[in-house]
């Protein structure tokens, strides 16, 4: 048997790109930013170089060096080595140490037969489209992080297989962090999966143009995530109000009703920053407009709110009916989504809906112009961007056609789009902009969203799950995070075992970084919710009085609690606009010399200073907490100190939730 031997390596290199070239590819490798190193590959033997999709420019480096003789060809950037050989096997160290990184995976060796399988494989899907998947080595002592939220209840990603789409609950931003020292973006927003699985870690386009990624190290989690945020971008600082606590249901019915509410939490002194109208205020989807009859007066409304300090968050879906008074135009504009075959329907909720294609620069601003005449001009100037995925049935993603292409390739860029449209139309107006949205991508943050969970469960098995999603999303760019407090499904209010969720719930939500309420209680309305004659009924109440008095006296509590937390939070936040640092952060960010806190999935630091361990069981009055080493830890009630690098049991119950203080730093909160 003849065995394999890697040809010469055969390069050239054109200013900083080195470019390998062999019968059915064309490979470039480049600097993208400090410390990092861009990798773009094609079969088509074209690289598009201005596809970048929602990459930022990438800051210039000088010292580059590129090195190529009989065996390889070597670029180095700063801290990070690529490497490429004759037969276009990349691996990536790194510069200082020759540490591996990252390495491609080919199951070859053999000549005179068939390969098993190569590194980066192609297979034609039309024209210069294709199906990609890329291979790497799998290395037994990584661990993974990061990816966007996923309640798939996986903290630590090793082993698993991650979908990359968008559904409502699921939110992919295709970046993970890795335990070996690096950052890995994958820069393609076609839908597709990633494995990080025990024979190797993968990477899968269903269909792409070209195969673009970018590897990043640095001396530590923070120092990558800087450069990966300044490639993706940075949220804008957040509005001083938006770090209150903000009051929501499924769903305030009347304009009364909602001013009800808010008079009551001002009239029993509770503090409350933002009050939110749910969907199906309007005349009908795709309207984007009050209904007169049960909102008679918006601008009235607004008026008192503002005068009660309250901001009105409105909710907007980006659904379109046939029968609505913007259909036509849009349709003749080509502003909305459509079907390859057959009919432009992907949604089907109280009749037959398809989207405003938000991929559409026209189209984002016509939408924003809706949105403007109707809500913004009566003074409301903060919304909630719901069905951002955007939800469809079936998710049939190569029957959609979006501006950008098919949704088969660039549906994951919905989101953004969606975001950017807002974002725009509120600066062009000269406001600050945070908007509630349901799913979100790579450079989502810059446009000034607060990522929320989607529609879940109301039961401590969920609770657990958007924990460990939110560790996994803070990594990915996004400082504005939050769930629905309570969970948004079947909570009854009556109910002692709910009762007990909310208190633990809502505790975690104080020390988010943004902190809403939100649920679709029971009793649910006699009539369906899904009933087609187009009525969309009320849940029960959820309001912090709606529990009991138990709960009611410790919610009140949190609700001060969170009062006094703000100060620091915005000291928080604006280190996160600065430097791209998430708020709330995995122990290891902080502490990345310490192996065991790369396990911890079920705490976390909340700002440089605060250690939060939420109750995420029911029924127990006490938790373990691992305190991590390196920095001494006070008990935020009790004010006890201990060294870290231990593991503690500490109280916890119903009416406390275990906070730390990190160095001496007495923040003063349950004082």
């Amino acid at each position: 048997m003849a065995y394999y031997t890697i040809p010469e390596f055969e390069g050239k290199v054109c200013g900083q790109r080195l470019i390998w070239e062999t019968a059915g590819e064309l490979v470039y490798l480049e600097p993208y930013g400090k410390n990092a190193i861009r990798f773009r590959s094609s079969k088509s033997l074209h690289i598009d170089e201005e596809l970048n999709w929602t990459l930022l420019p990438a800051q210039k480096v000088s010292e580059v060096q590129i090195h190529m003789d009989k065996e390889r060809g070597q670029i180095v950037n700063g801290k990070i080595t690529a490497e490429i050989t004759g037969d276009g096997t990349v691996t990536y160290y790194r510069t200082n140490t020759r540490e591996i990184l990252l390495e491609e995976s080919w199951i070859d060796g053999r000549v005179h037969t068939a390969p098993l399988r190569r590194a980066r494989e192609y297979r034609v899907t039309s024209g210069n489209q294709f199906r990609m998947s890329l291979y790497f080595r799998e290395q037994a002592d990584e661990h993974f992080y990061g990816m966007g939220q996923d309640a798939n209840d996986c903290f630590d990603l090793k082993g698993s297989t991650v979908e990359l789409l968008q559904k409502n609950g699921k939110c992919t931003i295709p970046y993970v962090y890795s335990s070996r020292g690096y950052g890995f973006l994958w820069n393609n927003p076609a839908i597709g999966r990633a494995e990080f699985v025990k024979n190797h870690t993968l990477w899968h386009a269903q269909c792409a143009r070209q195969m673009d990624y970018i590897v990043i190290t640095g001396d530590s989690p923070d120092e990558i995530n800087s450069h990966f945020t300044e490639i993706t971008g940075r949220a804008p600082m957040l509005p001083a109000w938006a770090a209150g606590f903000w009051q929501c249901k499924l769903r305030y019915e009347t304009q009364e009703e909602l001013l009800a509410v808010a008079r009551e939490y001002k009239r029993r002194g509770l503090p409350i920053s933002v009050i939110v109208i749910d969907y199906f205020h309007w005349t009908m989807q795709g309207e984007w407009k009050f209904d007169p009859e049960k909102w008679p007066d918006p601008k009235a409304m607004v008026e008192e709110l503002d005068q009660m300090g309250i901001k009105l968050m409105v909710s907007i879906w980006p659904t379109i009916d046939p029968r609505s008074e913007n259909y036509a135009y849009m349709m003749r504009h080509n502003y909305l989504l459509r079907a390859e075959k057959g009919v432009d329907v992907v949604f089907m909720f109280f009749g037959p809906q398809t989207y405003v294609d938000t991929t559409h620069p026209d189209g984002q601003r016509y939408f924003w112009s809706r949105a403007k005449n109707n809500y913004y001009d009566y003074g409301i100037k903060t919304f909630w961007l719901d069905e951002a995925e955007p939800e469809m049935r079936p998710y049939d993603y190569d029957n959609v056609r979006m501006y950008l292409g098919n949704a088969e390739e660039v549906g994951n860029l919905y989101c953004v789009g969606y975001a950017k449209a807002f974002y725009d139309g509120l600066r062009e107006q000269g406001e600050e902009v945070c908007n509630l949205v349901r799913c979100a991508w790579l450079g989502s943050q810059r446009y000034g969203v607060v990522l929320w969970s989607g529609d879940i469960a109301s039961t401590f098995d969920s609770l657990r799950k958007q924990l460990k999603a939110g560790l996994n999303v803070s990594l990915c760019g996004i400082p504005w995070w939050t769930t629905d407090i309570g969970g948004f499904i079947n909570g009854d209010p009556e109910d002692e075992e709910f009762r007990e969720l909310i208190v633990r719930w809502f505790a975690f939500g104080v020390f988010c970084p943004i902190f809403r309420l939100h649920g679709f209680r029971l009793p649910y309305p006699v009539r369906d919710i899904l009933n087609p004659d187009g009525y969309c009924g009320s849940g029960g109440p959820n309001e912090v009085w709606s529990f009991g008095e138990r709960a009611y006296e410790i919610l009140t509590g949190l609700l001060h609690l969170r009062e006094r937390l703000i100060p620091y939070l915005m000291e928080q936040m604006k280190t996160a606009s600065d430097t791209g640092r998430p708020v709330m952060r995995p122990l290891f960010y902080d502490f990345p010399s310490d192996q065991n806190a790369y396990g911890v999935e079920d705490e976390y630091m909340f700002g440089s200073d605060l250690l939060v361990a939420p109750v995420i069981e029911q029924g127990v009055q006490s938790r373990t907490v691992y305190l991590p080493a390196g920095s001494r830890w006070t008990d935020a009630c009790t004010g006890d100190t201990r060294e870290g690098g231990c593991r503690i049991e500490v109280p916890a119950p119903l009416e406390k939730i275990p906070v730390f203080y990190r160095d001496g730093k007495d923040l003063g909160l349950f004082r």
